[in-house]
């Protein structure tokens, strides 16, 4: 018997099945004019029994789509014995989304990245049938296709055909298609109990099974699930049309026990609850048996459009040593971030601090970014959370692992394999686990580093800004004793010029405001000294000495490398199963793979339990050091809001300072005019008085360079130019004391 079939232009074997269903399989093959590797679809003789027009709807559809989001026709063909005709495809060499949930890894569904990589191919894949107004009529992920392309991008494609047609969106059918799991209860009725319910089914059929494909997608189990499975029909059927709105799985775990029903996603699937928070509300509208309640197409694609156009905020939750994911809309701003942030740790809005990379985030963005523009982050580089109000650092508990199987004493190939199955799903699980536990620990250490490098920027912007103010300060009580020194030599030329009004003494308030000033100085460098990033560095680094990182002992690729070991046996005893019956030597291997596969498991479960307490250990480190970090954050911010203080002080006293000045000119415009018209006695004795009044020397005003605190302290030149003027001034006074001489 051969197993070589072919059409015209390509060739295939039967014994390389890619797939079977009720009218046919899919083989691989091959292109005999340049070797492309195809997939051959086959018909068989229930599918000729069909009425022509049916038989020949899915070359008709196959015709009509053209999609990168489904499966390529390639071409249509006569098969070369007369057995009808073949349908030639692209290859997919990823296999089907079935039989990738069907491997180990995938037991609990896809990981995070996959899932929306699917859901975002299924909904333009179905966006194009609706387009055309075509209904698939048999989605599940049997009929979702992964292809590979030569650069190693993943595509998702639809395909199997047979039962789909032409339906408006008004339209009705009758017949029935698809899979009993995946079907829409009215369907069900009918296809599964056989009961003789007058009802036609619209273009939403699609949309239920999208959602339980979609479930199974995100948690590797369906959502429907009787005790029993499938020979439990009414169960099954009462679960789906019972449930109330909203609710999103239903599970029955023992013979004609109460039915478990949930409205969120089971807590080991491997999405992240930021993203969990935007598919849940997804598959409720589509899981809803009331035609009222169930979303339109429209409302489907729209929704996850939204979805899909999220930015991924990856952040690391410092006070539990934790790393979690936010979902922003390219339209949300920062207080959506904060309120996302908030649903999951629970640190309120104004105790959220921020760092991206070595600075906080306001830093980089301001409250009203839009989400589409903040900067990229990921798990090994995501955001820092903090919280200014809690320095408390505690891990959650551990999550509960499922047990390793136990090998019954009987050696049976059937059970064998799928006990290493288990194994293996189990071997995953714990891998996960310790990745993250070592992922954490690592992140703690580079949180001590960029909160560290933060802080010594700003420990040392804080102590220049005193610096700087305290020169200031300094050069107005210079200003100010100058401006008391001029002020007094001015009443001592015109003497009735200023009985009127006598001169003020400046100097004491500004003495009062330097003094302030410099103690701000000597606070600041004494807390950039005392704290310096070598200083907080170096208390983490002793607490290391008793809490070395997972990460670095790699012990991740150890749980990488257990876990390889439990796939090669499990796909040996596949290989065993298959075979049915084994020699005596087989057999002896046969053992000695399930002796693999206890051992190994018991190494990933100590592995795990090794990974953990250190994980701890670290994180009790981190709490430690926190706490210093912590606190010199806000004697920092203390010290900044005093610093701002006490430049307000100066630039207020500047600005009176200022407003002498111009007194003190006018002063001494009036004193030259007294002085001209006064007698030789007269100006020798107010030259007299005003040599005595100047006799310490000094600088008269100051000049105010800015129109803020910022500007004025930034004005450095400006003020020494000011006090160079008014140092002319006062010799301006001192000349015209002498000239006042006889």
């Amino acid at each position: 018997m051969s197993f070589l079939r072919g059409s015209e232009n390509y060739v295939w074997c039967t014994t390389s099945v890619l797939g079977k269903g009720a009218t046919g399989a899919v083989f691989q093959g091959v292109n005999k004019n340049n070797g492309e590797p195809v997939a051959v679809k086959t018909f068989n003789q229930l599918s000729h029994m069909r009425p022509h027009d049916v038989q020949m709807r899915e070359f008709e559809v196959l015709k009509k789509v053209k999609h990168e989001n489904i499966v390529k026709l390639l071409a249509i063909e006569e098969e070369q014995d007369g057995r009808g005709k073949v349908i030639v495809m692209e290859l997919c060499t990823g296999g089907s989304l079935f039989n990738i949930l069907d491997d180990p890894e995938n037991t609990y569904g896809l990981q995070e990245n996959e899932f929306l990589l699917v859901l975002e191919h299924l909904t333009a894949g179905m966006k194009h049938l609706r387009d055309n107004n075509l209904v698939h009529r048999d989605l599940k992920p049997g009929n979702i296709m992964k292809f590979i392309s030569e650069d190693g991008t993943t595509t998702y494609k639809l395909t199997d055909f047979g039962a789909a047609r032409e339906l408006q969106e008004e339209e009705q059918f009758v017949s029935l298609y698809g899979t009993e799991e995946y079907l829409h209860p009215d369907m069900y009725e009918r296809a599964v109990l056989r009961k003789p319910v007058g009802k036609s089914f619209g273009a939403t059929v699609d949309l239920w099974s999208i959602g339980v494909t979609l479930y199974h997608v995100a948690t590797g189990q369906l959502p429907f699930r009787p005790y029993g499975g499938r020979r439990n029909k009414e169960t099954m059927f009462y679960i789906t049309t019972k449930k109330a709105s909203g609710v999103i799985s239903g599970t029955q775990t023992t013979e004609n026990g109460p039915i478990e029903w949930t409205r969120d996603l089971p807590s080991n699937c491997q999405l992240s609850m930021g993203l969990r928070k935007l598919v849940t509300p997804l598959l409720a509208g589509l899981l809803e048996v009331d035609p009222h309640r169930i979303w339109t197409f429209e409302r489907f694609f729209s929704e996850v459009q939204t979805v899909t156009s999220t930015k991924p905020v990856h952040i690391f939750h410092v006070n539990k040593a934790a790393s979690i994911k936010v979902f922003l809309k390219p339209e949300e701003k920062y207080e959506h971030l904060q309120t996302y942030i908030c649903e999951q740790t629970s640190v309120v809005a104004e105790s959220q601090i921020l760092l991206h990379k070595d600075t906080l985030l306001l830093s980089e963005i301001d409250e009203n970014t839009l989400g589409k523009n903040y900067p990229e982050t990921t798990a090994e580089v995501p955001l820092m959370l903090f919280n200014k109000n809690n320095n408390n650092v505690s891990m959650a508990p551990e999550p509960e692992i499922p047990k390793f199987p136990v090998f019954p004493n009987i050696v049976s190939v059937e059970n064998d394999a799928s006990q290493a199955k288990t194994a293996c799903s189990v071997g995953h699980v714990v891998k996960r686990r310790v990745e993250a536990l070592c992922a954490a620990s690592v992140l703690c250490g580079a949180c001590v580093t960029r909160w560290g490098a933060l802080l010594a920027v700003r420990l040392a912007a804080v102590a220049a800004r005193a610096h700087a103010l305290a020169a200031h300060a300094a050069r107005l009580h210079d200003a100010a004793r100058a401006l008391d020194l001029a002020a007094a030599a001015a009443a001592a030329l015109a003497p009735r010029a200023t009985t009127a009004a006598p001169a003020a003494a400046w100097a004491a308030p500004a003495a009062l405001v330097a003094q302030e000033a410099e103690a701000l100085r000597a606070a600041a460098a004494a807390l950039r000294t005392r704290h310096a990033a070598a200083a907080l560095r170096a208390d983490w680094d002793d607490a290391l000495l008793h809490a070395p990182c997972p990460g670095e002992l790699r012990l991740h690729v150890r749980a990488r490398t257990l876990v390889e070991r439990l796939r090669e046996s499990w796909q040996h005893l596949v290989r065993d199963r298959a075979t049915r019956s084994l020699t005596y030597n087989d057999e002896q291997f046969h053992v000695l793979e399930r002796i693999t596969v206890a051992e190994t498991g018991r190494r990933a479960r100590a592995l795990l339990q090794r990974a953990a307490p250190l994980a701890r250990a670290r994180a009790d480190a981190i709490a430690d050091w926190y706490k210093v970090a912590q606190t010199v954050f806000l004697q920092t911010q203390i010290l900044d809001k005093d610093v701002a203080g006490g430049e307000l002080k100066v630039l207020a006293l500047a600005a009176r300072l200022q407003d002498a000045e111009r007194s003190a000119r006018a002063l001494l415009h009036d004193a030259q005019l007294s002085a001209t018209k006064e007698s030789p006695a007269q100006r020798e004795e107010n030259a007299g008085r005003a040599g005595a009044a100047s006799g310490a020397g000094g600088a008269l005003g100051v000049a105010a360079g800015g129109a803020g605190v910022r500007a004025l302290l930034a004005a450095h030149d400006d003020v020494a130019a000011a006090v160079s003027c008014s140092s002319a001034l006062v010799a301006r006074l001192l000349q015209l004391t002498a000239d006042a001489a006889p």
